[in-house]
C-alpha cells in the first residue's frame, strides 16, 4: 500500500477516530461578555477534560488594569459589555493603566492524568513567549504572539497568544490559571482538543514546561568587557552555567525561551550551550556549542528576526538592554533515556551577572519532576536603565579569575592614561586652529 508518510501536513490526509471539541470563555448567557474575571489570589480551572485525548491548540488574550480615576461610563452597565476600554483610554472618559508586570504575576498550571504534581508551571506570559512581561510579535511553529504596534515592547502591553504544542493525555487534563496579583484579571481563551476511543500508545510522552530565573546570574567578572582578553578564561566543567532544564525520565527536550536584561552595556552573549545526556561523564557533555547567539541559530550577535524554529521577539536595537530569544528543536529534538541537563554560560565562562529567565519545553514520561516558581516579588521584571556591575569579592575567585580582574583594571588605567595624552594633543591642536581662524578672520 502507498501512503504519503507521516508529517504535520501528510497526517491531514488520514481519517482518524477522534472527536474535536473546544472549551472557551464564551458568554454562556448568550451575550457578549466573553471573558472570565479571576479575582486576586484565586485559581480557576479553564479546562478539566476526561481522556484519552490531546490538546491541539490554546489561544488566549487577557487584561489586567488599575483604575487611576473615575470613569464617566456607568460603572454598572459598563461591567456587562465587551471591554472596549480595556486597551485604550478614551481621553476624559476612562483613566486606567495596565498592570505592567501582570504577565509574570499570573501563572499557568497544567496537570496530566490525576498526577499529584503539575507538568507545567510557568508565568503566563513567559509560557507563550512574552519575556520581561513585554510582548513582541512573532510567529514560530509551536508558539505565536500578536500585539498591536502601540502595545508592543512595553511592560504589560496587550497581546494575543497561541500554543500549537500537542499535549496528549490518557485519563485527565487540568489547565488552571493562578492569579497572584492584588487586582482582578480578565481572561479570554480557547482550548481546542481531541478525544479518542482508545488509550494512548505506550510510547507517548507528556508535554512539560518549567520556568527559572537568576537575577543576577553569579558572574565572576561583570566589570570585564565581553570579548576582551580578560574574559577569555578557561571553562572545563560547566559548573557555573545557567541551567535551563534538569530532569530525570525518558523523553526529548524541544526548546526554550530565554529573556535577558543586560546591565553592563557591552554584549550579553558568547556563552556556550552545554547539554549533558544520560550517562555523560562530568566532562565533556554530549552537546557543546560555540556561543549563545549560535545556540539560537543566529551569528555575530542576535538579529531582529522571527522564524519558525528560532528568533528574537525582542531585540536590543529596539528595546535597549532587553533581549528575548527562542529556539525550538522540533526537527532535531534532544532525546534522553534517563536524564538531561541543559545549560548555557552567562557570558564566556560565566563572567556576566545579568538577569536571565527561561522557559524550557520538553516531553517525558510520567511522573513529572517537582516544579516550582520563585515567589511573586522575585518574578517582577527588571526596570529599564543600565546598572553598574557589582564587583565580586576577590577571595571568592580562582587564581586565574583574580589575575584577569586585576589585569583588566590595570589595562583600563593604562588605556585612560594614554587616551588622556592623546586628548590633550587634540585640545592643543584645536587651540592652535582656533588662533589661526581668528587670525584669518581679521584679514581684509
Amino acid at each position: 500500500m502507498s501512503n504519503p508518510g507521516h508529517s504535520m501536513l501528510a497526517d491531514l490526509t488520514r481519517t482518524k477516530n477522534a472527536r474535536t471539541r473546544r472549551l472557551s470563555s464564551w458568554d454562556q448567557e448568550g451575550r457578549n461578555q466573553d471573558y472570565w474575571l479571576i479575582g486576586p489570589g484565586e485559581t480557576v480551572a479553564l479546562a478539566d477534560i476526561r481522556g484519552p485525548g490531546c490538546i491541539t491548540h490554546i489561544w488566549a488574550t487577557q487584561f489586567c488594569r488599575r483604575t487611576l480615576g473615575p470613569s464617566v461610563i456607568d460603572p454598572v452597565l459598563g461591567q456587562y459589555i465587551a471591554p472596549v476600554n480595556e486597551i485604550h483610554n478614551a481621553l476624559g472618559v476612562t483613566w486606567e493603566e495596565a498592570d505592567p508586570h501582570y504577565y509574570r504575576k499570573v501563572l499557568i498550571r497544567i496537570t496530566w492524568d490525576n498526577a499529584d504534581r503539575p507538568a507545567v508551571l510557568v508565568p503566563l506570559g513567559d509560557f507563550f513567549g512574552v519575556g520581561h512581561s513585554m510582548p513582541g510579535s512573532f510567529s514560530s511553529l509551536p508558539l505565536s504572539v500578536s500585539a498591536k504596534p502601540e502595545e508592543s515592547y512595553i511592560h504589560g502591553g496587550s497581546a494575543s497568544f497561541n500554543s500549537y504544542f500537542q499535549m496528549p493525555f490518557n485519563e485527565r487534563a487540568v489547565i488552571e490559571i493562578i492569579n497572584e496579583n492584588d487586582v482582578p484579571y480578565g481572561q479570554y481563551f480557547y482550548i481546542d482538543y481531541e478525544l479518542y476511543d482508545e488509550p494512548l500508545d505506550k510510547d507517548i510522552a507528556y508535554f512539560h514546561a518549567t520556568w527559572r530565573r537568576e537575577n543576577p546570574c553569579d558572574g565572576w567578572g561583570p566589570q570585564i568587557q565581553t570579548n576582551s582578553p580578560e574574559a577569555n578564561t578557561v571553562n572545563l566543567d560547566g559548573k557555573g552555567n545557567y541551567t535551563v532544564l534538569e530532569t530525570q525520565g525518558r523523553g526529548q527536550y524541544v526548546g526554550c525561551l530565554l529573556s535577558v536584561a543586560h546591565f553592563q552595556g557591552s554584549w550579553w552573549g558568547e556563552g556556550d550551550d552545554m547539554i549533558w545526556i544520560d550517562d555523560d561523564p562530568e566532562w565533556p557533555p554530549s552537546i557543546h556549542g560555540t556561543g549563545t547567539e549560535d545556540y539560537f541559530n543566529h551569528a555575530w550577535g542576535m538579529q531582529d528576526k522571527k522564524d519558525l524554529f528560532n528568533g528574537a521577539p525582542i531585540h536590543e536595537s529596539i528595546v535597549a538592554g532587553y533581549a528575548v530569544s527562542y529556539r525550538f528543536h522540533l526537527t532535531d529534538p534532544v532525546r534522553f533515556r534517563e536524564r538531561i541537563k541543559v545549560t548555557i554560560e552567562h557570558g564566556h565562562n560565566n563572567h556576566l551577572s545579568d538577569d536571565w529567565a527561561s522557559t524550557a519545553y520538553w516531553y517525558q514520561t510520567l511522573p513529572s519532576p517537582v516544579l516550582s516558581v520563585p515567589a511573586l516579588e522575585h518574578r517582577i521584571p527588571t526596570s529599564p536603565g543600565r546598572r553598574k556591575p557589582t564587583v565580586v569579592a576577590p577571595e571568592t575567585l580562582s587564581e586565574e579569575q583574580r589575575r584577569m580582574v586585576d589585569r583588566a583594571a590595570e589595562r583600563m588605567d593604562e588605556y585612560l592614561r594614554l587616551r588622556e595624552i592623546e586628548i590633550q594633543k587634540k585640545l592643543s591642536r584645536t587651540r592652535k586652529r582656533e588662533a589661526a581662524n581668528k587670525e584669518f578672520g581679521r584679514l581684509k
